[in-house]
């Protein structure tokens, strides 16, 4: 992986028969550290190497700045109390998480660069989870404007319960990528990748676990009424990250860049700007650490 990124970023070209796409994990809060891994990728001058980029949840917002030339803008995001307190509000009965803000009014106002996004030679493949079938679907195909652009990050960060009802977009219901393919590498290989840098927001040695209880009855209830093709997806999560972490470890195409082992733990949840600021910088220290 290391060799034909230097050789691209070398020759200053992709035409190498190889397919090399970024696959970038979600995880709520936990995008900062993807946000940061993206920022280093940047200062290393590789961000013109990738084919394509795959993204779920907080890892298709990552994406999008990348692709849209802005890397080191989408971080600052992660470190101003004003749009964190606004976006994601335990307090507020609707819309915990509201991504519809973030998408459609903060990243307008700062603004993010929709169109160079959409005439970026590398692709953009946000994925979300088909309400109806509880497929993880790739978005990219439904991209054509700002507009649709901008649905397809708020489908793909659409969390059940907490960001309020699916994203409706090209006549189907989406709701959060994290729920059918929390790390969007499956997709990224079956569209032909021959080769994958997948960038996590976990630390090695993490391990997944079911939901509670009270958090299955919870989110089951909710997916009933809007969106029942996810429930099974929903409840296998757990095992299906724990195969994730299997393959990812094993495949001689991939590399994985993941928080170090003394990173701090961010919460699905949290909006303390100070622990997302070191988020960022961790991360970003994993990718240069990784590939400088």
């Amino acid at each position: 992986m290391i060799e034909l990124l230097r050789a691209r970023l070398s020759a200053g070209s992709r035409a190498d028969g190889r397919r090399l796409a970024l696959a970038v994990e979600g995880g709520g809060s936990r995008g900062a550290y993807s946000s940061g891994m993206i920022a280093g990728l940047d200062d290393l001058g590789l961000t013109g190497c990738f084919d394509a980029v795959y993204g779920a949840s907080a890892g298709a917002l990552a994406g999008a700045w990348l692709l849209g030339g802005q890397a080191q803008t989408g971080t600052f995001g992660w470190s101003d109390p004003s749009i964190m307190r606004r976006v994601t509000n335990p307090w507020r009965l609707r819309r915990v998480v509201d991504t519809e803000h973030l998408v459609q009014t903060v990243y307008e106002a700062v603004p993010m660069n929709f169109a160079a996004i959409l005439a970026n030679p590398t692709t953009f493949h946000p994925l979300a989870t088909d309400a109806a079938t509880g497929e993880a679907v790739d978005l990219h195909p439904f991209l054509t404007d700002q507009k649709s652009l901008q649905l397809a990050l708020r489908a793909s960060t659409g969390l059940p319960v907490l960001s309020g009802r699916p994203v409706t977009l090209a006549g189907r219901q989406w709701i959060d990528a994290g729920l059918a393919e929390a790390i969007p590498f499956r997709t990224a290989i079956a569209d032909g990748a021959t080769d994958v840098l997948v960038l996590r927001t976990r630390p090695a040695g993490w391990a997944s676990s079911p939901p509670s209880r009270v958090e299955s009855a919870v989110v089951s209830r909710y997916l009933r009424q809007v969106a029942p093709g996810a429930i099974t997806p929903w409840l296998s999560r757990h095992t299906r990250q724990l195969d994730d972490d299997a393959d990812l470890s094993t495949h001689p195409s991939i590399l994985q860049i993941r928080p170090s082992d003394n990173a701090p733990e961010v919460p699905r949840l949290t909006r303390d700007t100070l622990l997302l600021r070191r988020a960022v910088r961790f991360g970003r220290e994993a990718a240069l650490s990784a590939l400088g």
